[in-house]
């Protein structure tokens, strides 16, 4: 038996992303998880927040994925408080991130997050909640091994005793 889990990503992604999401959903099939997004497995018939509230809460854990979807060439950040334009390249991830990831943690799901070099705010910041944000994996490694075996028990124990 698959258990769901709710899995927050980009509908497209470059070939690169698409290499390190091909990782994931290794490592999901490996633990017997089926991967469950709005947009790709399933397809609103509502609004589309709505329905993220719905697929989230029939799901057992949460796999957060901040890819670069967004990249500003330059730019200030928080006008008007004195700070230093951003004169380097900054990388944003799909604001949807930060949506279903609040879903899930209101929730209670257990949850696995991800980031490319680079992103951050909001969900993706250290420290925002009790989840370790993981680097975006490019390559298979017993670190991503052991990562996902710790985040499946606790996605098990949320499935078998809700």
């Amino acid at each position: 038996m698959e258990i769901p889990v709710f899995v927050s990503r980009p509908t497209t992604l470059n070939p690169q992303q698409e290499q390190s999401y091909k990782l994931i959903t290794q490592q999901l099939k490996r633990f017997r998880l089926v991967d469950r997004t709005l947009g790709r497995s399933d397809y609103p018939t509502v609004f589309p927040l709505r329905e993220v509230v719905v697929l989230a809460s029939h799901c057992a854990g949460g796999l957060v994925l901040g890819f670069q979807q967004f990249l500003s060439l330059r730019g200030i950040n928080k006008p008007g408080t004195g700070t230093e334009p951003i004169d380097s390249e900054k990388p944003f991830p799909t604001p949807w991130n930060h949506l279903e990831a609040g879903i899930m943690f209101g929730l209670g799901l257990p949850l696995l997050i991800f980031r490319e070099e680079g992103i951050n705010g909001g969900v993706f910041d250290t420290g925002v909640s009790d989840v370790f944000i993981h680097s975006m994996p490019a390559e298979h490694s017993d670190s991503l091994d052991e990562v996902f075996l710790k985040w499946q028990a606790d996605v098990r124990q949320r499935y078998y005793n809700p």
